[in-house]
């Protein structure tokens, strides 16, 4: 399992750089170290194309929900549905229980997007994190 740490550590340290490095808090340690601490094997999920490492999500209960945290996808992998793919996956398993899914994301990351396409809201921001959330069956809502 440390393989698994240091690779998806290295996996964070590519996909957060740009927008750390943006917001002046990139730190070539802290960013892998960041993971390290907090990564939870039993509540992530590696997601592979083929053989290849294409990204990892987590999702841990916390604070009587769900948090969407480790979400990244290597970059040849973005901007080709499987971002949406992974998170309509994780939002149907959460819906199915009935339970809320909160996450954060960078100032000025374009994964913001993402989440509001899945109907997540902003909860909370700072100059550096916005706190989003999405009540269960909020896509179902919205179809109606």
């Amino acid at each position: 399992m440390a393989a698994d740490i240091e690779t998806t550590a290295e996996l964070r340290a590519t996909v957060m750089r740009a927008d750390l490095e943006r917001l002046g808090r990139y730190d070539d340690q802290r960013v892998r170290q960041r993971l390290r601490d907090s990564f939870s094997p039993r509540y992530t999920s590696i997601i592979m194309l083929g053989r290849e490492l294409a990204g990892c999500v987590t999702v841990r209960p916390a604070e009587g929900r769900q948090w969407l945290e480790h979400f990244y996808l290597a970059p040849h992998c973005q901007g080709r549905g499987l971002g949406s793919a992974v998170l309509r996956t994780v939002l149907e398993r959460t819906d199915a229980q009935g339970l809320t899914v909160g996450l954060n994301v960078l100032q000025g990351s374009g994964a913001r997007r993402l989440y509001e396409r899945h109907e997540f809201v902003v909860e909370a921001q700072d100059e550096v994190d916005v706190f989003m959330m999405r009540p269960p069956g909020a896509m179902a809502d919205t179809k109606a």
